[in-house]
């Protein structure tokens, strides 16, 4: 299994991570050989407060958009490079409106320049050296980020091998797909299941967003279960009714 060519090395053996999960998990092994190449890249952003800026970006909108109004922040630092976190806060927020920002994401890469500012948030250099825990509990601290952004950080920037998005949708469809299920799984089940895939989960869910490609508009037919309607009360037999028929 062939990896493409990166800036960034992978920070793991990637040729270990296919033998091992090939050996574990069969149609996993099967979709890994339909995919092909193991194209998984490491975004080269140059820090933590500017690799979730652009995280932030792509919250709950689709990837193109995320990326044209990243890119408009980014050309409201000095010399077109991403605005430093007290460049940032010098920006007044309607020209973050105008960037394409929501008011809940103007306050969010508000708050992460600030926590950026008082260390809060660490340096890429202090990141290599925590846990994914240690990370996950102190960046989520930051006012809008949650856990599945500190994955996506811990996954495409810091290449960590063993992270597993069990909120993920897209990771959700993907093992729908993979293993022929009608629904997508709840969470807990997700990641009872991902434990045959440590310590290399973060490579078996990149093979279920290719999944979701792979699926094209099929993957459509993949939904959330609808919600058991809630049973109706059982009707009160009275005691008349109840002396008729143990006479």
């Amino acid at each position: 299994m062939n990896a493409a060519t990166s800036a960034i090395p992978l920070p793991f053996d990637h040729v270990a991570a296919h033998a091992h999960l090939s050996r574990s998990d069969k149609r996993l092994a099967a979709l890994m050989e339909r995919v092909g190449e193991f194209g998984f890249r490491l975004d080269e952003c140059d820090s933590v407060y500017e690799s979730l800026l652009e995280a932030i970006m792509h919250q709950s909108i689709a990837g193109k958009a995320a990326q044209v109004i990243f890119a408009r922040v980014k050309a409201l630092g000095s010399s077109g490079n991403c605005p430093t976190p007290d460049e940032l806060l010098r920006v007044r927020k309607p020209v973050l409106r105008k960037c394409g920002l929501s008011n809940a994401k103007v306050a969010a890469v508000r708050d992460l320049a600030q926590k950026t500012i008082d260390g809060v948030v660490p340096t890429l250099a202090q990141a290599e050296t925590m846990s994914d825990q240690e990370l996950v509990d102190r960046i989520v601290s930051v006012r809008g980020i949650g856990p599945w952004t500190v994955e996506m950080f811990l996954i495409f920037r810091l290449g960590r091998p063993d992270v597993l998005p069990i909120h993920d949708y897209g990771v959700q469809k993907g093992w729908a797909i993979t293993y022929r299920r009608k629904d997508i799984p709840k969470p807990k089940e997700l990641l009872e299941f991902g434990e045959r895939w440590r310590p290399y989960r973060t490579v078996a869910s990149w093979y279920m967003w290719r999944a979701v490609q792979l699926a094209g508009k099929d993957a459509r037919k993949i939904t959330k279960p609808k919600p058991k309607k809630p049973r109706a009360p059982a009707k009160k037999r009275t005691l008349r009714s109840r002396r008729k028929k143990q006479m």
